[in-house]
This record gives C-alpha cells, structure tokens and sequence, in this order.
C-alpha cells in the first residue's frame, strides 16, 4: 500500500530495542518535527479552508503523540535527551522543488510529508512486529495506524490541489529517491536511521 522501494530489515527492530531511550527519544523530536510541519503547510497554504482545519487535526494530534512518548520516556525512568538532527528527513528536503510556482512547492511539501509518514509507518510496522516489549509493541502498532493515516492525508491533498504538477509522476520520483536513500540507513537506533 505505501509503495515503498526497500523495507526495512526487521533486524533493525533489534537495534532500536538496545538503546530504548535513544529510539524513544529521536521518536518524541520526529512527532514535534510533524507537529511543526503541519503548522509549517497552515501558515503557508492557509486559502484553503478544509487543509487548514485538517492540518489542525494533524498538528494536535502529533503534538499529543509527541506527549505520548515522553510520557513513556519519564515512566521508563529515562531522560528525554535533546533534538536529534535528521539526516534522512534533511536529504529528503533537499529533495523537495523549491523553483517553480508556488502550487509546485506546496505539492512537493505535501509529497515530502507523504514520505515521511509513509516511512515512520513501515518503521512502527516493523518495531510492533519484532520487538519483544508487548507494551511497545502495542504502541508503535496504534501509531502506525495514525501513521498511514495522515499519509493518505498528505497524499491526497497533494491530487486534490495540484494545478501544475502531475501528482503521479512526482510521486513516483519521490519513490524512487527515497528508495535509493534508504539504503543508507537502518543501522542506528534511530525512526528514521
């Protein structure tokens, strides 16, 4: 259904499982990072009224998600560390057309956020599936359901709003970079590493 090149190796659930609060940790700054985003595309798209109050909803609830995880983080006795860069989401942005109309940049924001929840969904598939924490376990599948919600979100704002882009073909070269990209990573204890 997402249409990603290259999965994730499940190994890489045991990675993530050596060093919790660092996966726990990069986890809470990718939820505040989604929650910006969302108030990113508001402030920039905001004449149009239904992405707006969507966008809203987005926001909320990855803030409420990002809640949700120091919540686990202080309840484990961890410390939520500070904001992790991430690279992958950097060379993703790179990716994104910044020439162009402004209907181009704000498709290719929308796809750039597909992307990404389309990835930390396959990821949270992968860590509710091989992590032997049952608690977790249960976490990160509640979280890939919202994950793959807001992917369809992102994408079909992208087909509704298009006016000089086609959608598809885009999408299709988002596909293929981030495919290529990925490769390069799944070896840290990070949702996107």
């Amino acid at each position: 259904m997402l249409g990603l090149k290259l999965l994730t190796d499940p190994r890489w659930a045991n990675i993530a499982e050596s060093n919790l609060e660092e996966i726990l940790t990069d986890h809470a700054w990718c939820e505040q990072k989604a929650a910006s985003n969302a108030i990113f595309l508001i402030t920039n798209n905001s004449e149009h009224l239904e992405f707006v109050q969507k966008m809203s909803e987005i926001a909320v609830e990855e803030i409420q998600h990002f809640k949700m995880v120091a919540d686990i983080i202080e309840q484990r006795g961890y410390t939520l560390g500070r904001e992790r860069k991430d690279d992958y989401v950097n060379q993703l942005m790179k990716f994104c057309k910044k020439d162009g109309s402004r209907n181009t940049s704000f498709i290719d924001r929308l796809l750039f956020a597909a992307m990404i929840e389309a990835r930390s969904c396959e990821r949270f598939r992968v860590l509710s599936k091989n992590i032997e924490d049952k608690e977790l376990a249960k976490f990160y599948h509640d979280l890939m359901v919202s994950e793959a919600t807001h992917y369809t979100t992102f994408l079909g704002f992208a087909r509704q709003y298009a006016t000089d882009v086609d959608v598809e073909k885009r999408w299709a070269e988002w596909l293929e970079f981030e495919g290529e990209l990925i490769q390069s990573y799944g070896k840290s204890g990070a949702v996107h590493g």
